[in-house]
């Protein structure tokens, strides 16, 4: 895994707003449990990018799980918009349902 990752952060050291290379090394992170790298990739990813809301729905759930419930409030809220533009209505329900079990 250290591999995979290695190379991720090497793609984002040359152009460190690419967004395959963004979800893959968050990806990467959460698979070896570097769960706070995997949170900040994820921010970086959707502070960049127009986000279809997969990437929200990701960071709230790893938020979540680091008890940043605020900040995964937010991330679902967000990803709640995102995922609406484009249609996306079972991702919707999913974060709704999501953000109502932090209430």
């Amino acid at each position: 895994m250290e591999g995979r990752i290695e190379y991720f952060e090497k793609m984002l050291a040359e152009n460190p707003d690419n967004p395959t290379g963004l979800l893959a090394l968050a990806n990467e992170y959460g698979k070896v449990e570097r769960f706070e790298d995997e949170a900040a990739t994820l921010q970086r990813y959707v502070a960049k990018h127009d986000d279809e809301g997969n990437a929200y729905l990701r960071l709230g759930e790893v938020l979540t799980g680091l008890e940043r419930e605020d900040e995964a409030r937010v991330a679902y809220e967000e990803g709640i918009k995102q995922a609406g533009r484009f249609g996306h209505d079972g991702m919707v329900e999913q974060m709704r349902a999501s953000l109502e079990s932090l209430e």
